[in-house]
């Protein structure tokens, strides 16, 4: 069986490693490719990455051969252009340095004259302060800017709490409008969860607002004047589901009014604690509409039918006692400490696992989603890959050693 040609190896490194590419063929094969009508244009990106590592001018005609995955030209062609080729050698692991720092110096120095074959680790040896070296964006073009600090944000405070720092804390921050879920807030919420969602220190989230108001609403100035069409084109309030889709824990801290579309918020959350003077109410038949953001499906399925039809249908406010015998609220605290409190609970909950906290959360959440049957299956999926996981040893064996967990997931 014959063996396989140097240009169907699966790496120009590796054929020059075997000694199978001299610098003839290597033209040959540059000269065959611009034939062909692909310029310098190079496969799997190669055209706009190659000029960054060895210099444009080596790529615009330089005295360098260029590696190429072409076939080789006929005998001819190849005794007519390997004769301009010949000589020119192998790059060396220092030319190609030289060339890939120098940006347009060319890769074409002679190793003396001789042709010596260069190895594949050579070539990566001589790539990798190029690789090394940090990006810089071209003139003109825009830079990823990081995560928003606290003071770029207008509508809302984040921080980090906890002893572990390991608690990430939203609060809510449009005191004169009584905290109205503005595009902008919700915006800016939304870019805090999906940083606290990306921090792997932080295992729990706390949302709150202030002694006053959780949210008394969405913004009715923004929606007024709406269309059908406007609605429906834009998928209004469509972006305020991304705190369902968050993985960790997220626990509503309820102070005040959580009215509307604030109490469609609190929903969203995994766990509600509210404090003593908390309200809450889906008043949007008031203003002739209905709840928009879950309101009619959440709090049936907290509440029950009963309970949930007469606050939608009447507008009606509940208080945190009577949202918490119902089973909308999980505990009630004094207004000062309420918050702390649901640090408190974020803690215990980031000190575990968040690996398997998270499909604890999965499969809690399919509850409202799935039949009985089909629940309980999702559930014995999920008991099962907890034991693929380095935590559910560890936790295990902690447990009969009578010692702390350490957690890595």
């Amino acid at each position: 069986m014959q063996a396989p040609q140097p240009w169907l190896l699966g790496s120009v490194g590796e054929s020059l490693h075997r000694g199978k590419v001299g610098p003839a063929r290597q033209a040959d094969r540059v000269s065959f490719q611009r034939r062909q009508g692909n310029g310098d244009q190079l496969g799997g990106g190669g055209a706009s990455l190659l000029p960054h590592v060895v210099g444009r001018a080596s790529l615009r005609g330089g005295s360098s051969p260029r590696p190429s995955l072409s076939p080789p030209l006929p005998a001819a062609d190849a005794a007519a252009t390997s004769a301009r080729s010949r000589g020119a050698g192998l790059w060396e692991g220092r030319a190609l340095t030289g060339a890939a720092r120098g940006g347009s110096a060319s890769l074409g120095r002679a190793a003396g004259g001789a042709s010596r074959p260069l190895s594949a680790m050579a070539a990566l040896r001589a790539l990798l302060p190029v690789v090394r070296r940090p990006l810089r964006p071209r003139p003109g073009c825009a830079t990823l800017r990081p995560f928003a600090s606290e003071a770029d944000f207008k509508y809302i405070l984040t921080e980090k709490k906890g002893k572990g720092r390991n608690v990430g804390l939203i609060r809510l921050n449009r005191p004169k409008a009584l905290n109205a879920l503005c595009n902008g807030l919700m915006a800016e919420l939304n870019q805090a969860l999906a940083a606290f969602e990306a921090d792997p220190v932080v295992g729990a989230i706390v949302v709150t607002g202030g002694e006053k108001a959780f949210a008394a609403g969405a913004d009715i100035k923004e929606m007024g004047n709406l269309s059908f069409q406007d609605c429906y084109s834009s998928g209004f309030l469509s972006h305020w589901d991304q705190l369902t889709r968050v993985k960790k824990p997220v626990i509503a801290a309820v102070n005040g009014y959580a009215f509307g579309g604030g109490c469609e918020l609190a929903m969203m959350c995994d766990i509600i604690y509210a404090g003593e003077k908390a309200q809450f109410a889906q008043p949007e038949i008031l203003l002739g509409t209905i709840p928009g953001a879950g309101g009619t499906q959440r709090l049936t399925r907290a509440v029950g039918k009963s309970l949930a039809m007469e606050m939608v249908l009447t507008g009606d406010r509940i208080s945190a006692q009577d949202a918490k015998q119902a089973g909308l609220v999980s505990k009630i605290f004094p207004v000062d400490t309420l918050v702390e409190e649901a640090i408190q609970c974020a803690e215990k909950i980031a000190s575990n696992s968040k690996l398997i906290t998270a499909m604890a959360k999965e499969s809690v959440n399919a509850a409202f989603e799935m039949t009985l049957t089909e629940g309980c299956k999702l559930e014995k999926k999920l008991f099962y890959s907890t034991f693929a996981t380095e935590d559910q040893k560890e936790g295990m064996a902690a447990f009969v050693e009578k010692r702390k967990a350490n957690f890595k997931g």
